[in-house]
């Protein structure tokens, strides 16, 4: 059987037989189909029964742009799935069996410095044309700090390039400029123009920044499937993810002296408590801000 049949099978058996609500239910299906739909990106033919403890790592990883509230729910109804085909004796390992569920405290994140950034771009293949758009977008991703979601909706008549801003839509759709740095804005006008404009857009497609081969709008899926790629190429012992590139764009910018509430408006965070998990400062740094600030230094 296939995903869809055995989705189905775990929608009866979680409602009449665990009595679940109804929106329990529908969350956790949800849930499932973005695995599937995670699964299925990298490996179309990769059925339930295939799914490895590896699989299951990545697509956390894939997900960890996401609160610990919701990262935990999500793994909760991965983990009632497989155990459900456990059961029903499909399976004969769980392989979510050794799936943790996140801590609900605030964690420090996985940061790149700017060599291991340099090491990532490097790693790019600019004899293909995709690898022009790749560079692009990591540049994107870590001088603006923007969420992948943000990233693959970002519009042509978003870019300020003129006066070094973009215009971005985040959670709740809540619009905020953000400033771009000339790195950024270089390598997004040679993609633009020596590369997307070789490049059909799609229908309903056209506005979009950055396209796939079809002239499709990006993934979420793809911009983690293109930087897990370059990290291993690069050699990099850290797992990198698009959140990566913002942990390190909102790390740079706190341990370089920026303001702690500027960092929060050019993240998009409502609280500033959300924007504190970023001061992820090296001890060496605080030492040094002690030395230096602190009359008994």
């Amino acid at each position: 059987m296939g995903w869809d049949a055995y989705i189905n099978q775990f929608r009866t058996y979680i409602k009449f037989e665990k009595s679940l609500s109804d929106n329990t239910v529908e969350a956790y299906l949800r849930d499932v189909v973005k695995l599937k739909q995670f699964v299925e990106f990298s490996n179309p033919k990769k059925k339930p029964e295939d799914v490895e403890f590896q699989d299951l790592l990545d697509f956390i990883e894939f997900i960890g742009e996401m609160s610990p509230y919701s990262q935990a729910r999500i793994i909760s109804g991965i983990k009632s799935f497989f155990r459900f085909l456990v059961f029903e004796e499909y399976l004969k390992k769980n392989p979510s069996e050794l799936l943790e569920t996140p801590k609900m405290g605030r964690k420090l994140p996985e940061v790149l410095d700017v060599h291991e950034i340099d090491k990532l771009l490097a790693a790019i293949d600019h004899s293909k044309p995709e690898g022009g758009r790749n560079h692009a977008i990591i540049e994107v991703l870590y001088s603006c700090g923007l969420r992948v979601s943000e990233l693959v909706n970002l519009k042509i008549d978003h870019l300020y390039f003129d006066i070094g801003f973009i215009r971005v839509f985040g959670k709740g759709n809540k619009e905020r400029l953000v400033p771009i740095g000339r790195s950024a804005i270089k390598y997004t006008n040679i993609y633009l123009k020596e590369i997307r404009n070789k490049t059909k857009a799609q229908m309903g497609h056209e506005s979009f920044v950055f396209l796939n081969k079809r002239g499709k709008q990006l993934t979420r899926v793809m911009i983690f499937t293109i930087l897990k790629e370059l990290a291993l190429k690069s050699g990099l012992q850290k797992k990198v993810s698009p959140h990566t590139l913002r942990h390190s764009f909102a790390t740079h910018l706190i341990e370089g002296g920026a303001d702690l509430r500027v960092v929060q408006e050019m993240l998009g965070h409502e609280s500033i408590t959300t924007t504190e998990v970023y001061t992820h400062i090296d001890r060496d740094y605080l030492k040094q801000v002690i030395t230096e600030f602190h009359p008994r230094g």
